[in-house]
């Protein structure tokens, strides 16, 4: 008989209870990390705003107006939306839904405006009665601004088939965008913050088991 033995029986046979396990304390705090990575997001997006503003001013861009420039415009628009999905999919998904649409906006809008920015300048380069005057790069980007915010001073119109053309697409993106994706980015943040108010209150109710 070992000596633990002995000592229970001397203590009438009752052996001493195991410690319960402490379900006391909760996770540590996953909120500094969660705003560190929202924050990065938020970074990250203005430099690739900021990449794609100063690549419209600065990049060589071609005189020449071909079907390869119809189709880069065409690819772009694509690649936008193809970016949008992926943005709508991870604000569904962000524990600060908020952030990830100010994030969504800040790199999808500057996007859509240097394509059509940058298809002005080529058209305006290829052949200048495309419209009412010569753009260079700052008259292409102010122009596709204030088609897209509708304030149409008039100053700059499209004269040729294929410049009303291009301005009627971007009109209709115009449309698109501020109309359809707008609303579907708040759904998606409306669903976001549901989604974390539920974990949330999930969460509370096994603290309080």
């Amino acid at each position: 008989m070992t000596q633990r033995a002995a000592d229970e029986r001397d203590l009438g046979g009752a052996a001493a209870p195991s410690p319960a396990p402490d379900t006391s304390r909760a996770d540590p705090p996953r909120a500094p990390s969660v705003r560190r990575r929202a924050a990065r997001s938020l970074l990250s997006s203005a430099f690739v705003s900021a990449l794609v503003i100063v690549g419209y001013f600065a990049l060589p861009f071609s005189s020449s107006l071909t079907m390869t420039t119809g189709a880069l415009l065409v690819t772009g628009l694509l690649l936008l939306s193809g970016l949008l999905a992926w943005h709508l999919r991870s604000i569904l998904r962000s524990p600060y839904p908020r952030i990830r649409a100010v994030a969504a906006l800040a790199t999808t809008v500057p996007l859509f405006l240097v394509l059509f920015a940058t298809a002005y300048f080529t058209m305006s380069r290829a052949e200048p009665g495309n419209f009412s005057e010569s753009l260079s790069r700052l008259d292409s980007a102010y122009f596709t601004v204030t088609v897209f915010s509708t304030v149409g001073f008039g100053d700059i119109t499209p004269v040729t088939s294929a410049a009303r053309a291009v301005t009627t697409l971007q009109m209709v993106g115009d449309v698109i965008l501020v109309g359809l994706v707008a609303q579907v980015i708040v759904g998606a943040v409306r669903q976001g913050v549901r989604r974390q108010e539920a974990d949330g209150a999930g969460h509370g109710i096994e603290d309080g088991r």
